[in-house]
């Protein structure tokens, strides 16, 4: 996991002359002692932290627990670069108002956003939500991570460790407060913001010991941020435990009896975490998960397809847990990682039908709410971008994954009654179908041309292909 799109070298005072004027003479002064080893420096940040950032729109009525289909934005995104490039995506993404857009507070684009205790840094993340606000989006906060000082590391401006180890740590027990207390200064200073998710992927709650995850530890942090979350606004929606949910080989040690599948089994330990958080939270607007239709061994079983029934499954087994509450995705994957988690194998047609598959499946399971996430690059070519890479000579173009998660958007919305259709026989195997009364999506499995029946009606499709029917 990288650091967020810009160099982190720490930052250096150079002192070039002495000027003889003693108002430069005091500032320098305060300066070096701010800046002593050993003392944490606070340069460019501001004890204001909660200050509402900018013009937010005034909240209308009581959020819903759900916001639709949407993306994360990463490392890379389209609040920097060219003035013509960012403009193509505010454009595109207003012509699609609302799109919902996740964004985290620390990492995959943010600054550390309290490097020293009390001292906050929210520039990049402003910058973020301006970028959200101005391109007409459902903004969304995902809580996490935390500033190093949280986690037994060095506090100060510049010292952050963007290490991926050093990311990926928990807040320290007895730092869970003070994050609850960073999750209430955001929520103060974004008060448009009205959807938050706590944490990511259970990272840093990984007991080695025990070779299971801490759901103790992460319950009882997640319960701090709900109630501090509450008492800024009663009425802002939360949600956790954006758990994993590993599947493996059916024969694996730590598979489950009670949820497999043709796609293999799910990991115990993470339904074991699960229960527990279910059990003991303080309470939750909707429930967060993450995940993907392949095991934890990269194996897609049967097939790609096939294997997207997983993203059914699992959904339906949360649904019946929490009793129905409305039900998330922050991140969900179709397409297997390569040893640096990059997913450039397939062809681009390949991979946007099989995502395709993939939110037909999670719609089928129950979800109400789901996050693509943007592999963006800060250029050349970008697999599964949403849009070129806006830091590149007439970036900011929209590409094949961006029409299929904004079309899926206000195809189905939450709350979507949906409908079956027919489909002729010899089509059953051969592709994938989700309706409504007004909309068919159909997903051709193969890679070659076929003729399908679907719905009454009759039409080619090539290898791969997307087609949308109007009914």
């Amino acid at each position: 996991m990288t650091r967020h799109g810009w160099d982190a070298g720490n930052r250096r005072w150079r002192l070039t002359a002495l000027l003889g004027v003693a108002g430069v003479v005091l500032a320098l002064v305060v300066t070096l002692l701010s800046t002593l080893p050993g003392e944490p420096g606070t340069a460019g940040t501001t004890r204001d932290g909660d200050k509402v950032h900018g013009t937010p729109a005034a909240p209308s009525g009581r959020p819903e627990p759900y916001v639709g289909w949407g993306f994360t934005h990463t490392q890379y995104s389209a609040d920097q670069g060219g003035p013509a490039a960012t403009a193509r995506v505010e454009r595109l993404l207003g012509r699609t108002a609302g799109l919902p857009q996740n964004q985290h507070i620390m990492g995959w684009g943010a600054d550390n956003p309290e490097p020293v205790e009390g001292h906050y840094d929210f520039g990049a993340l402003d910058r973020r939500i301006d970028f959200v606000r101005d391109s007409g989006g459902t903004p969304v906060i995902t809580l996490c991570c935390s500033p190093d000082w949280m986690k037994g590391g060095e506090a100060g401006s510049g010292r952050t460790d963007w290490s991926r180890a050093a990311l990926e740590t928990a807040p320290r027990p007895e730092h869970y407060q003070d994050f609850a207390d960073l999750a209430a200064t955001v929520a103060r200073r974004y008060p448009d913001v009205r959807h938050f998710i706590v944490w990511n992927e259970f990272k840093g709650f990984w007991n080695d010991a025990g070779s299971r995850w801490d759901y103790e530890g992460y319950t009882r942090m997640y319960n701090m941020v709900y109630k501090a979350l509450k008492k800024v606004d009663k009425d802002i929606m939360v949600g956790g435990p954006y758990l994993v949910m590993d599947s493996v080989d059916p024969r694996d040690e730590h598979a489950s009896s009670a949820l497999r599948g043709p796609w293999g089994a799910m990991d115990q330990r993470v339904l074991d975490a699960f229960a527990y958080w279910n059990a003991h939270k303080a309470g939750a607007d909707f429930t967060v998960v993450d995940g993907a239709s392949y095991t934890r061994d990269d194996e897609l079983l049967p097939d790609e397809f096939a294997a997207t029934a997983k993203l059914t499954a699992v959904g339906r087994w949360v649904r019946r847990q929490t009793r129905d509450l409305p039900l998330w995705w922050a991140e969900y994957y179709v397409e297997p990682g390569d040893g640096d988690d990059e997913r450039t194998g397939w062809s681009e047609a390949h991979r946007v039908a099989v995502q395709a598959a993939g939110l037909i499946a999670l719609a089928r399971g129950g979800a109400d709410s789901a996050f693509y996430w943007n592999p963006e690059e800060k250029a050349g070519r970008c697999p599964g971008c949403l849009w070129s890479p806006t830091e590149t000579a007439g970036g900011g173009r929209p590409l094949p994954m961006y029409d299929l998660v904004s079309r899926f958007a206000g195809a189905f919305p939450p709350g979507t009654r949906y409908t079956t259709v027919s489909v002729a026989p010899d089509d059953v195997t051969a592709v994938r179908v989700l309706a409504t009364d007004r909309t068919v999506l159909v997903v051709n499995t193969r890679d070659r041309p076929i003729s399908a029946q679907v719905d009454g009606k009759r039409f080619a499709m090539g290898a791969y292909a997307v087609k949308w029917l109007d009914r």
